[in-house]
């Protein structure tokens, strides 16, 4: 079977994705967790292929979690599709630091009073407790992968 580029180009980017998932923040590194022992993965768990059907809808888009927070250990993997100049929601912080990869479209990035425009192949960090948010800044849809650990309960 014969791939095409942007199939060579969504495995290398969910390729990237699962690199950034194994790098976490100074501060989530002191407190390591390790996946639950009793949980049995197999091919079949620990392999997630898109499916439209299985996407949650949002007021702005829609969402498909590839990995969510019961998967692992709060370590998170989404994409949001957001229609053209609209935001998910409004700039926040919240204690979990976060990757947002750009795969389509144009987005900007707010971050700490500042923002930034970008498109595909672009990646935007967030540290922990600072104000950010991502909105679509182009006439197309904005596609990009959200990449987070949630702090454990």
């Amino acid at each position: 079977m014969k791939i095409g580029y942007k199939s060579n180009f969504f495995v290398l980017s969910i390729s990237a994705v699962l690199i950034l998932l194994s790098l976490e923040s100074k501060a989530q590194q002191e407190s390591v967790s390790m996946p639950d022992a009793t949980k049995i993965y197999t091919i079949e768990n620990c392999v997630n292929q898109f499916n439209m059907a299985d996407t949650v809808k949002t007021k702005v888009g829609y969402q498909y979690w590839f990995a969510d927070k019961d998967f692992i250990d709060g370590r998170t993997l989404k994409m949001s599709v957001v229609a053209p100049h609209k935001a998910t929601h409004a700039p926040h912080k919240h204690i979990e630091d976060e990757f947002f990869f750009v795969l389509e479209g144009t987005a900007t990035f707010y971050l700490d009073g500042k923002t930034m425009t970008a498109g595909p192949y672009t990646s935007f960090y967030c540290p922990s407790m600072v104000m950010h948010g991502i909105s679509n800044a182009g006439d197309t849809k904005l596609k990009y992968l959200v990449i987070k650990k949630y702090q454990n309960k």
